[in-house]
């Protein structure tokens, strides 16, 4: 289009063949004129804004990425849903979590905490995620594994206890997600399993604590979280906000997780990443995705 600028100037006949020449995106009216059609135009805009927004995220430093992720889905999300959040809390190392908050200082002179708590401030979830975003955790191997089977019947003990009430707000539930380290709750779900004769996420699920589901997942299974996510960014009936997150996951994970996303999707989906995505996305934008899932190098 750019070569096309400078190459058919002076030459409306070009043009006039160019529109001719995609009767999806044009149509004829009244013999003289060739009207663009609305719908195909918006789709187009929507492609053109992906592929611009995947490169500004892709080319933009990680910590102020995060920040602004965080960010934005604290002020122009109505109901601010928090899984962007979770996933800069809890998909980060202690140091990039860090990063992000001082960068969030500097970009919006406030806390990334202070606005969690302001903005989640009538959400059950909110002390959930002022701990998870004030987190700096451990990131040795070390594990305590009485202290881990402990918390594991703590949590169950939690989990029997809750009723019908909610899990998210439950104070010893809240203490351990938010402050041990990751092989620690690695360890503590195995125990957790090995008494309960379920995982926890199957607990999680049933009582429809999506926070909390999403949070130990983000923790000790981010290629299983991710693939998820990216699935339902890719269904049909996906949202606005839904297909943005195509675009984060994309980015964020390429240059960290992104083959185990793909062989987590293959597993639980039974489908190509690659090849959903080929399908689904068009142009530039599906390109810049594909080669950011890594799809050349994909063995799965």
């Amino acid at each position: 289009m750019v070569s096309a600028l400078a190459r058919w100037r002076g030459q409306p006949e070009k043009r006039s063949a160019f529109r001719k020449g995609f009767p999806g995106f044009f149509s004829s009216h009244g013999g003289d004129m060739d009207r663009r059609e609305e719908e195909y135009m918006l789709h187009l805009a929507a492609e053109f804004a992906r592929f611009r927004d995947l490169v500004v995220l892709w080319a933009t430093h990680p910590w102020e990425r995060d920040a602004r992720l965080a960010h934005h889905v604290l002020h122009h999300h109505h109901h601010h849903p928090p899984a962007v959040v979770v996933e800069v809390a809890c998909a980060r190392s202690a140091d990039e979590l860090l990063g992000a908050r001082r960068a969030y200082q500097a970009l919006f002179h406030r806390s990334l905490e202070e606005d969690v708590a302001h903005r989640a401030r009538d959400k059950p979830y909110c002390s959930l995620l002022v701990g998870l975003v004030s987190a700096y955790r451990y990131e040795g191997p070390r594990v305590d594994k009485e202290v881990a089977k402990a918390e594991a019947e703590a949590l169950g003990a939690a989990v029997k206890r809750a009723g019908n009430g909610k899990l998210v707000e439950n104070d010893e539930v809240l203490r351990i997600l938010t402050t041990r380290s990751k092989p620690h709750l690695v360890q503590t779900f195995m125990y957790y399993k090995e008494m309960h004769g379920r995982h926890v996420e199957e607990d999680l699920r049933q009582r429809g604590e999506e926070t909390l589901l999403e949070t130990v997942l983000c923790l000790v299974a981010p290629a299983k979280y991710f693939s998820q996510v990216i699935e339902g960014a890719l269904r049909d009936s996906a949202d606005h906000h839904g297909k943005e997150a195509l675009t984060r996951v994309a980015v964020t994970r390429s240059d960290h997780d992104m083959d185990d996303i793909r062989a987590a999707y293959h597993q639980q989906f039974g489908a190509k990443l690659e090849d959903v995505i080929a399908a689904k996305a068009h142009g530039h934008y599906r390109d810049a995705l594909l080669s950011l899932v890594g799809a050349g190098n994909s063995s799965v």
